[in-house]
């Protein structure tokens, strides 16, 4: 009898038992004994090919819509607020770190549905499913039974994840520090990457603590390489240093590849514990690894890694070739690659932080070189951050003087007057004001606080940029809050750089430093790329009611000759002397300005009529070819926005000047060198009038018109030194 239950077994049920008893260790026994002989019979698999290092990419839409948030459903519906890290999972599934203000783990499922696997807000608790809480996770990382491991940089921490969504501590006190030992007692300083070998040992990139740890399986912490302080030196274990390392990656050799972000490098991390520096030898283009943010290894040991600007991914040879895969047009760029995962078949899987978006990076076939990138950075008319009309400076309610928009003409200090394109808006202030933050945010880049000492020092926290100030730091170089700007000194005790760590909180009108000598603040709204024009956020009291000014209008050949010979009041155009640059000389004014501040245009083009005022063919509308809404990210187009004698004199020239060539096309991402064809038309009279508007929709006035007679005859060709014209 069953003595527990009080009842007999029957026979038929007893007999069902053993027979299911009996098979099931048959089945065990035909895996781990006549498996091993199958395959030994079979011999063993062939190795992958070796890895192309000349595939041609194309960038194809994997999830999100480009607008932040966090909205399950579709995965080209759903919304991400800041998809940090990416790995894929046993099931197939697709594993999103989503940071920002969504702090999840979000979950692609095969069939392409997103939903919410961990997590429901910012916090620190473990649990299952929305029971856990996360603060700013950011790398991602699989074992081999596909439990995930989350780099949880805002807690000082690293989770685990199972596979049925359970969140521990695997180590970490949610306290920031540096303490090696057990795992409950270790402590972190806002790690940002992880990674996991066959063994199951988690390393991690210990961020701001400028070393690589390891967490071992019986769950000790050590360190493996770096020491106190950041630094850049290669060598054993900790007399090697790191600059902000951010992400890791683990080759088939054992190799641990470091993204050593703040030291613009690449390192390796031997098994035998010596650190390297991988040092590229065959650069595609001048190609430089730039700031590396994330990095994943292929099975011969070639790498891809995510540049942190301009967003591009390379593919890097560990013998030294390295090529940019994706970013050799600035159409390509993505707004913050932080994550890169590599399929089996060979294509890339890539995170875009600040864009909002996954993709899938693909070689390109015969047959689809038609064939268009997917979209790319955040969509252009994404909602920009609520400041609440609030300025950089005190007072954040009332006017202060705008000396700079986007878009303007900027030179250098080597003598070049078209050296880039102004990329935000300047605010005049007093040398020694606090600058002040205009939104609520978080600090979501690892080299927030950059360029320390210089002119262009600024802070980055979320979606806003701040420049020319001292960072975190009075005038008389004093931490203005010493628990959120890390600052370093030199031996002499004086600072020399200050770091803010991921995840640090911020809200608006609090301090981030102080104006340096620029005697301005520069505004810049958007990740490097994809800017938009500060004054759209809308400050209070800002009026502008004054129309643009346009002093004149003149026409240039396509060797940059000017074309000036005059009949009647009418300047002579040939008709067969090839294409005609319109170059179109205007500046801007704002209420309440000093009547000497010049500023550029917000919207320039050109139309060509005819005699009667009537629109030539080809001319029905005015044509806005240049248009600063957003920032133009490629360098050339300052070149192609601007003539030569334009620029400011801050940088060699007289007096301001803008001189727009209207011909050409720069909106975003647009570029082109699009010229007047003069050929296109009848010989006569035609008018070209120009065409500017400003920021708030002002018409431009003045000299708008240029009379010019079309007539069939070449210019006159230009006079050598011996007196005989030539070509």
């Amino acid at each position: 009898m069953n003595r527990r239950a009080g009842r007999r077994v029957p026979t038929g049920v007893r007999r069902a038992l053993v027979a299911v008893a009996a098979l099931t260790a048959l089945a065990l026994a035909a895996t781990f004994l006549f498996g091993p002989l199958r395959d030994w019979l079979r011999g063993p698999l062939p190795p992958p090919p070796p890895t192309s290092f000349d595939w041609r990419a194309r960038i194809a839409p994997l999830a999100g819509t480009g607008l932040r948030g966090v909205r399950d459903g579709h995965a080209l519906e759903a919304r991400f607020d800041e998809p940090w890290g990416l790995v894929r999972g046993a099931d197939g599934s697709l594993f999103v770190a989503d940071g920002g203000e969504a702090n999840r783990i979000r979950r692609i499922a095969p069939d392409g549905r997103v939903g919410t696997f961990a997590g429901s807000g910012e916090g620190f608790a473990d649990g299952i499913g929305a029971q856990a809480r996360f603060h700013t996770p950011s790398s991602l990382a699989v074992d081999r039974l596909g439990n995930l491991y989350v780099a949880d940089t805002g807690n000082h921490a690293i989770r685990k994840i199972t596979r049925n969504g359970a969140v521990t501590t695997l180590a970490g006190t949610g306290i920031a520090g540096f303490r090696d030992g057990d795992a409950a007692l270790a402590q972190f300083h806002a790690p940002m990457g992880v990674a996991v070998d066959d063994a199951g040992r988690v390393y991690v990139a210990d961020t701001w603590n400028d070393r690589i740890r390891v967490i071992e399986r019986d769950g000790r912490v050590r360190t493996l390489a770096g020491g106190e302080g950041a630094g850049f030196a290669s060598g054993p274990g900790m007399l090697a240093r790191f600059d902000t390392p951010t992400a890791l990656a683990v080759a088939g050799d054992g190799t641990l590849w470091v993204a050593d972000t703040g030291n613009r490098a690449l390192r390796r991390l031997d098994p035998d514990g010596e650190v390297r520096t991988w040092v590229p030898s065959v650069r595609e283009g001048g190609i430089d690894p730039g700031r590396p943010l994330a990095v994943a290894v292929a099975h011969d040991g070639v790498l891809y890694v995510a540049d942190l600007s301009p967003g591009r991914v390379l593919q890097v040879d560990p013998d030294g070739r390295v090529r940019a895969l994706t970013g050799v047009d600035p159409a390509q760029w993505f707004a913050r690659p932080s994550a890169l995962w590599l399929e089996a078949d060979g294509s890339l899987l890539l995170a875009d932080a600040a864009g909002h978006r996954l993709h899938r990076i693909v070689p390109r076939v015969i047959g689809d070189n038609a064939l268009a990138d997917g979209p790319v950075g955040p969509r252009p008319d994404r909602p920009l951050p609520d400041t609440r009309g609030r300025w950089p400076l005190f007072p954040q309610d009332a006017w202060h003087e705008v000396v700079g928009t986007l878009g303007e003409v900027r030179g250098n200090f080597s003598g070049e007057r078209r050296s880039h394109l102004h990329n935000g808006l300047d605010v005049r202030g007093d040398v020694g004001a606090s600058v002040l933050l205009i939104a609520d945010a978080k600090v979501t880049s690892p080299l927030a606080a950059f360029s320390f000492g210089g002119q262009a020092e600024g802070v980055s926290v979320d979606e806003l940029t701040y420049l020319h100030m001292r960072a975190g730091r009075t005038p008389q170089g004093r931490n203005l809050d010493p628990a959120r700007f890390l600052m370093e000194q030199d031996e002499d005790g004086r600072p020399s750089r200050v770091r803010i760590a991921r995840g640090t909180r911020f809200r608006a009108g609090e301090p981030l430093g102080t104006i340096n000598a620029q005697a301005h603040v520069h505004l810049i709204v958007g990740p490097h790329g994809h800017q938009h024009n500060a004054i759209r956020l809308g400050f209070r009291g800002y009026v502008d009611t004054v129309p643009p000014r346009i002093d004149g209008i003149a026409l240039l050949d396509e060797d940059d000759r000017p074309i000036a010979t005059r009949a009647n009041g009418r300047v002579r155009v040939p008709r067969n002397g090839g294409g005609v640059q319109v170059v179109v000389d205007a500046w801007d004014q704002v209420d309440g300005n000093l009547p000497r501040r010049r500023l550029g245009l917000h919207r320039v083009g050109y139309q060509v009529l005819r005699a009667d005022g009537t629109p030539a063919p080809g001319f029905e509308a005015p044509a806005m070819n240049l248009d600063f809404s957003r920032m133009p990210a490629h360098p050339d187009a300052v070149k192609l926005a601007y003539a030569a004698d334009s620029g400011i004199t801050v940088h060699g020239a007289a007096r301001t000047r803008f001189l727009y060539v209207a011909s050409n096309r720069v909106r975003a991402g647009e570029l082109a060198a699009s010229h007047w064809q003069p050929s296109q038309l009848p010989p006569g009279d035609y008018l070209v009038r120009a065409f500017g508007e400003d920021a708030s929709g002002n018409a431009a006035i003045g000299a708008r018109d240029l009379p010019v007679t079309l007539v069939d005859e070449a210019l006159p060709l230009p006079e050598t030194e011996t007196g005989r014209a030539s070509r």
